[in-house]
This record gives C-alpha cells, sequence and structure tokens, in this order.
C-alpha cells in the first residue's frame, strides 16, 4: 500500500528561516537546522527547504552543510537557485535526496533532463506556482510577477519521465492555513503527474479532502509546522483514514 505523505516545508530568505505569507510579508524564525531537526523529530515524512532568494546566487552550500550537521534522518527536499545539472548534483552531493526546479522551467528546461539524467527522475520534482484566474490555469514566473499558461517544455518533462511529481504551489494563498485552492488540482492539464500540494494548507477538514484525490501523494505544510509546537502530531491525529505513517511524540529541542 503506497502511504501519503506530509511535507514539512523550511522558507529560508538571507540563510533565516522566515513565516511567509503569500512570499509578500516574513517574519524571522531563526536557523533552519534548528526547524528542520524539530521537524525531523515530529515525524513528518520530508522536510522540504526553499531558498526563496537565491535565483542570482545559485544554492546555498553553506545552509546545506548546516542541515547535513543536524544529523536529519527524514528525506531532505532542497529547492533554490539551481541553474544548472552541475548545481543539483552539488545539493544531492551536500546531502539533499531529492531537489526542486523553478527558474529552470522557465529558463532552460532541457537542463531539467539533464539533472535527471545525472540523478535519476525520482529525484527532481517541477516546482510550479500556479492560480485560477478568469483566463484559465496561470503559472507564474516569481522574478517577473508575469503569469502564463504552462509551457509545452514543462508538459514534455512530464511525459518524457524526467521529473517525478509537480509540487502546486497556491502562491496568493500561501500561509494562511485552510484557503488552499482546490481548483488548482482539477485545473493542473497532467493527470498522470503525482502531485504535492502547497501554500495555505494545514486545515485538518481540507487536507483530510485533498488526500482522497488519487493523484495527490503528498500535502506539503510550512507556518503551522515550523511554529506550532505537536502541530505535526495533531494534523497526522486528525486524519486516521488518510493512510499516513504513525506520528512521532518525541520532544522538542533547540
Amino acid at each position: 500500500m503506497i502511504l501519503k505523505r506530509l511535507v514539512g516545508v523550511i522558507t529560508v530568505r538571507r540563510g533565516i528561516a522566515v513565516q511567509s505569507f503569500g512570499y509578500r510579508r516574513f517574519l524571522p524564525l531563526g536557523d533552519p537546522a534548528v526547524l528542520a531537526r524539530n521537524l525531523d523529530r515530529w515525524g513528518v515524512d520530508e522536510i522540504l527547504v526553499q531558498a526563496i532568494d537565491r535565483g542570482l546566487a545559485g544554492p546555498d552550500l553553506a545552509l546545506l552543510d548546516r542541515l547535513a550537521a543536524a544529523g536529519l534522518s527524514t528525506p531532505l527536499i532542497f529547492g533554490g537557485g539551481i541553474r544548472s545539472a552541475g548545481e543539483a548534483i552539488a545539493v544531492v552531493n551536500r546531502g539533499a535526496d531529492r531537489v526542486t526546479v523553478d527558474q529552470l522551467l522557465h529558463d532552460a528546461p532541457a537542463e531539467v533532463e539533464a539533472i535527471a539524467a545525472a540523478l535519476g527522475a525520482q529525484a527532481v520534482i517541477a516546482a510550479l506556482p500556479l492560480a485560477v484566474q478568469p483566463a484559465g490555469l496561470q503559472w507564474r514566473d516569481y522574478r517577473t510577477g508575469r503569469e502564463g499558461t504552462l509551457a509545452p517544455e514543462v508538459r514534455d518533462l512530464f511525459a518524457a519521465g524526467h521529473v517525478s511529481e509537480a509540487l502546486l504551489v497556491d502562491w496568493r494563498n500561501e500561509g494562511t492555513p485552510g484557503t488552499f485552492d482546490e481548483a488548482l488540482v482539477a485545473a493542473f492539464p497532467l493527470p498522470h503527474a503525482p502531485l504535492i500540494l502547497f501554500g495555505g494548507l494545514g486545515a485538518p477538514e481540507q487536507t483530510a479532502r485533498l488526500f482522497a484525490e488519487p493523484r495527490v501523494a503528498a500535502i506539503a505544510v510550512g507556518n503551522m509546522f515550523t511554529w506550532r509546537e505537536h502541530a505535526v502530531q495533531a494534523l497526522k491525529t486528525a486524519l486516521p483514514g488518510a493512510r499516513l505513517r504513525p506520528a512521532h511524540h518525541a520532544g522538542t529541542g533547540a
């Protein structure tokens, strides 16, 4: 039986973990490695660290070294600033199990294919900030703020098996639990792509409803998991029929 997953998300800006509200307003939380250790103890199924300000600087390898030193046993996904297959390999060599790509999907889709060839498609996740607008499903470029339809090259990456999962990011509702736009799932045009959903999630009723969707492989939660003690255990306990791994109840750390 394939289990659904709960992913704990740590948003990093200027090297500091932050509480994010729609990627427009930020409150500092502290050391990302401390938050990662807490999520590791509390029983999330994966940890996603997204460094949201690394587009020009490349991936934050020093941050990855700090995360590696934390001794995490939970699989680590890392995204932020990956511009080439070489940088993706460097991220994995620093301890990440998988990578997310965003800007490469806009700039150089062929480089995503090269990452899959080097690391295996199971290590590649396409991060897609999306919104359902009057014009239909719109894909946002964070750097310019422009929106448009999902590029054919991105669809081709999924069709050719170079990407394992799609991370659908409801960027408009990110930071407010219970507000994820469920129309994103219905509007996503690739029916066979496993989905990780992120942005405005964490409320038990909505999480359970989305887990019932066959395409939804994982729900990702950020703010609520990182600043509310025992939130992981509480959510897993509130989802008894969701085919989740058992919650952990280890103590907190600093």
